[in-house]
């Protein structure tokens, strides 16, 4: 491209039109292409901040890896945790038992799932102990039969650090009076909030040996939770652990666990990266009309130029120059919004909640209650690379119009 294609094509996009309404067409389009480029930045970073709480959230309670007995009783878990142990990428193991119970206290009555833990294991494989509000997980001792709860459980059934609450088994009894079900009485030593409405609202952590009398599993387990250095691998380590361990060990891992979750993130991103293009797309045609125009309009300074020797595919060029440089502006804009926006997620959101108040997440709907947001640069360069293209795609038409333009005709009437 010769300096006088560029020159010409910076002065038309610098000038003022005769014609106001172009002008018009003109601010539109880089209006509509820095929206949708921002709007696309902040979305797809807040479905990246969406992926990432929600697998540190799972993960911070769930395991990496988890190997349990068929029937759900594992015999003999030292051996196993020795030998799931023994890989490089296995950084702790840690013994859980894991059944249904019944929690009251007083009048409030609420389901849970009840975990058996050895505290000083448990720390090793999941990060439970520092989203401790109240209370240590190292006051589960065994023998005392305390019990740990979830924020919004302790709530639910109005239990209090130091109270008393009794805690129910599904597995019955049988007495000359009928099959009752067996109770315990435990002790609130502590409580937990992981910022995860599912775990929060319906998980109890109980020593290990407690919950081994009260369930009656003897010496036995439900299984052994694994903590990886990479949480990546959990696949490939769960695959070979299938190999090595007993043909009667059932293993799995978080992404087969929790595949719907992430899987659901993933595709709702994809499908906000295709709706929100589309608002590119059609500042693009506007683009088109807006170049159309312009060429209408300057059909005159077309000839003029065809007649001092411009060849047509100057003219294009020209055109190009004009289109894309709004493009380009409208792209710069939106990539800057965009990315002052996605930094201040925390910030914005509140503020917008404050001012019409709502709540947009709430915690007893959503896993998640507040708007994360993790900007990627990959996200950034596709979508201001998928703009500028779009953008350039939208000049080429109404350029090559200008590039047909005959001078005769043009200057016919002027």
């Amino acid at each position: 491209m010769s300096p006088y294609e560029l020159f010409v094509g910076l002065r038309y996009t610098r000038a003022k039109r005769r014609n106001h309404f172009i002008s018009f067409i003109s601010m539109a389009s880089m209006t509509g292409i820095a929206i949708g480029v921002m709007a696309l930045i902040v979305v797809l970073s807040v479905m990246n901040g969406f992926q990432k709480e929600l697998r540190a959230r799972i993960l911070g309670v769930a395991a990496h890896v988890q190997i349990s007995g068929i029937d759900g009783r594992l015999a003999n878990w030292q051996a196993v945790a020795r030998e799931a142990s023994g890989g490089p990428d296995v950084v702790a193991a840690a013994p859980y038992i894991s059944a249904q119970g019944l929690l009251a206290n007083r009048q409030n009555v609420q389901g849970t799932l009840v975990r058996g833990i050895v505290p000083e294991l448990e720390d090793r494989v999941a990060d439970i102990g520092s989203h401790m509000k109240r209370g240590s997980l190292a006051d589960l001792k065994a023998g005392q039969f305390g019990i740990v709860l979830g924020a919004e459980l302790a709530h639910a059934v109005g239990a209090r650090l130091g109270e008393k609450v009794v805690l129910i088994a599904p597995q019955g009894q049988v007495t000359p009076a009928g099959i009752l079900p067996r109770i315990k009485q435990f002790t609130v030593v502590g409580v937990f909030e992981v910022g995860m409405y599912e775990y929060d609202a319906g998980l109890a952590l109980v020593d290990l040996q407690d919950a081994q009398k009260l369930y009656r599993l003897d010496d036995e387990v439900s299984g052994v939770r694994l903590k990886l250095k990479d949480l990546f691998l959990a696949p490939e380590v769960a695959r070979d652990l299938t190999r090595t361990l007993p043909g009667d060990l059932y293993v799995t891992d978080w992404t087969r666990s929790h595949a719907n979750f992430f899987r659901a993130v993933q595709i709702e991103k994809n499908v906000m990266f295709i709706i929100l293009t589309l608002i590119v797309a059609v500042a693009a045609f506007n683009l088109v009309s807006t170049l159309v125009m312009a060429v209408t309009d300057k059909q005159p300074d077309i000839a003029i130029l065809r007649t001092l020797g411009a060849t047509p595919a100057s003219i294009m060029k020209i055109f190009v120059v004009q289109g894309s440089l709004i493009g380009v502006i409208g792209t710069a804009i939106g990539v800057v919004g965009g990315i002052a926006i996605a930094l201040n997620v925390d910030v914005v959101v509140p503020a917008i909640e404050r001012l019409f108040r709502v709540q947009f997440l709430a915690k007893d709907v959503y896993y998640i209650s507040e708007l994360p947001s993790d900007l990627q640069l990959r996200d950034v360069v596709t979508v201001g690379v998928m703009s500028l293209l779009l953008s350039l795609l939208a000049t080429l038409y109404p350029s090559w119009r200008a590039s047909r333009v005959n001078p005769a005709e043009a200057l016919r009437y002027e």
